[in-house]
């Protein structure tokens, strides 16, 4: 008999923070590994919030303290091999007085760079480039979106 835990979702957890220029450009960041690039970010590790995942991670890959200001967009988006995904996209202000004091972490990072929305898609895998379209007219709305796999799913 299934006891009521093993009805629980358990899901992997993710926080990262979007970052739009003054014209309107997304900062994206190439792992070295995996897909590549992304925006700054990682996995909440236990007994940790999204925003203090996001803070540690923008710490760690890019070198900057940041809070989150906001959330622009949280992702329902399981996939095959890694479950059930939670994804947390947050706004964590403007870069304009910190850009130059980037560091990336070498070992996890090998660049960085400003991106316009409409070429998301030739840097991102299909549903990064969806989720992030979504957070970016969020963050340009002043309001927050819930996703399934990229696309709204509430008016």
């Amino acid at each position: 008999m299934e006891s009521v835990t093993q009805r629980f979702a358990t899901p992997r957890v993710a926080a990262g923070a979007l970052f739009v220029s003054a014209s309107g450009k997304v900062l994206l960041v190439r792992k070295t590994y995996g897909n590549r690039w992304d925006i700054p970010g990682g996995y909440v590790d236990g007994g940790e919030s999204p925003a203090q995942a996001c803070s540690r991670e923008l710490a760690e890959e890019i070198g900057l303290q940041r809070q989150p200001r906001r959330v622009l967009a949280v992702d329902w988006a399981p996939t095959e091999h890694d479950g059930d995904k939670l994804l947390w996209v947050f706004d964590c202000g403007d870069l304009a007085d910190d850009e130059h004091r980037i560091q990336l972490d070498s070992n996890e990072l090998d660049s960085w760079d400003w991106v316009p929305v409409h070429e998301l898609d030739d840097y991102l895998i299909p549903r990064l480039a969806r989720r992030l379209k979504q957070a970016h007219a969020a963050h340009e709305k002043g309001c927050m979106v819930y996703l399934e796999h990229g696309e709204p799913t509430m008016e």
